[in-house]
């Protein structure tokens, strides 16, 4: 099995830092975008596309500026995080996406990222 390997994606956004984060961590948020239904329990959070169910671990936080979860079917040092910057001339609020997948996946896994962060960016009024 071959090793998948990092990527980042980065989406200007239109909102402060604090309603963005309540999107990617909240279950009610993640549901509005991300899924079709999110629970959490203990840290460990159920996504269902499709009556399926997949599962993540938390891993690390920090309020309006990152979340990071980690698949459970996943290598043990591959995750998945939502990252919130702020750029430094223009003060512009930055969504980053960082993601493992195989080298020949990269590209539609970014297209399955652009189309829910679209839906994201609706939700926020982008």
């Amino acid at each position: 099995m071959s090793k998948k390997v990092l990527y980042t994606l980065e989406f200007p956004v239109k909102c402060s830092p604090s309603i963005l984060y309540d999107f990617l961590i909240n279950p009610s948020g993640m549901q509005e975008w991300f899924a079709d239904k999110v629970d959490e329990r203990d840290g460990i959070y159920t996504f269902e596309w499709n009556g399926t169910g997949e599962k993540a671990e938390l891993l690390e936080k920090e309020e309006d500026k990152f979340v990071r979860y980690r698949w459970l079917h996943y290598a043990k040092d591959e995750y998945f995080e939502f990252r919130i910057e702020k750029t430094e001339i223009s003060n512009q609020t930055i969504f980053i996406i960082k993601d493992f997948a195989d080298k020949k996946d990269i590209k539609d896994q970014s297209q399955l990222w652009e189309y829910q962060v679209k839906d994201l960016f609706h939700r926020l009024g982008n």
